[in-house]
């Protein structure tokens, strides 16, 4: 199939652009550009903040250093965050290519992937940032119903460092949801009356 004397590949759309829907397509991509690199600094703060986070106590001449790893909440959430700014440097910097190629044709199977992968780094971070809040809840306030003690009372500096961490990650959290939400609209409208009309990406 060739449009114009172009050969086009199955599951590629060609694309055509009005002046409104080229300025949509810009404003969209631009978006994404903003919100993949806002993962990645966010990312790669929460991982260093909480990743080399430590403090140490003395208890009857025994010390005791705190340290991310004791809690496996927040081994999740480094690691997730550290896959989270890892993919979005790769996919920001595709964003960057696009911007600077222009249209470009686009293709379905690539866009299933970039959205499958959105997903999945969106369900991942939601669940990071949902069992370190628990465990941040558990340290600050202690359960009274099972004698667990309020940490955060012995290790102030540490729990005030992750609790910085944690704030960066549910920032980065939210801005990957809203990111799927952005990929989401890019892949269905190929779909749509005026796919042949859709921006690339």
């Amino acid at each position: 199939m060739s449009y114009l004397g172009v050969g086009v590949s199955p599951g590629t759309v060609p694309v055509y652009h009005s002046t409104n829907l080229k300025l949509l397509d810009k404003r969209i991509k631009i978006a994404e550009l903003v919100l993949r690199f806002m993962i990645l600094g966010l990312g790669v703060v929460a991982v260093v903040l909480i990743g080399t986070d430590s403090q140490v106590k003395v208890f009857f001449s025994f010390e005791k250093e705190a340290k991310f790893t004791d809690v496996k909440a927040l081994v999740f959430l480094v690691v997730a965050n550290g896959l989270a700014a890892g993919y979005s440097l790769i996919q920001g910097l595709r964003c960057v290519v696009s911007l600077v190629r222009g249209s470009v044709l686009f293709n379905k199977p690539l866009a299933w992937a970039i959205f499958s992968a959105d997903q999945i780094m969106a369900y991942v971070t939601v669940s990071a940032v949902a069992g370190a809040g628990q465990s941040a809840v558990f340290a600050k306030e202690g359960q009274q119903e099972l004698q667990w003690m309020k940490v955060c009372n012995m290790y102030e500096k540490f729990c005030n460092q992750v609790g910085e961490g944690v704030a960066s990650a549910v920032v980065a959290c939210i801005s990957m949801v809203l990111l799927s939400c952005i990929s989401s609209f890019t892949l269905f409208r190929l779909y749509g009356p005026n796919k042949t009309k859709s921006a690339a990406w």
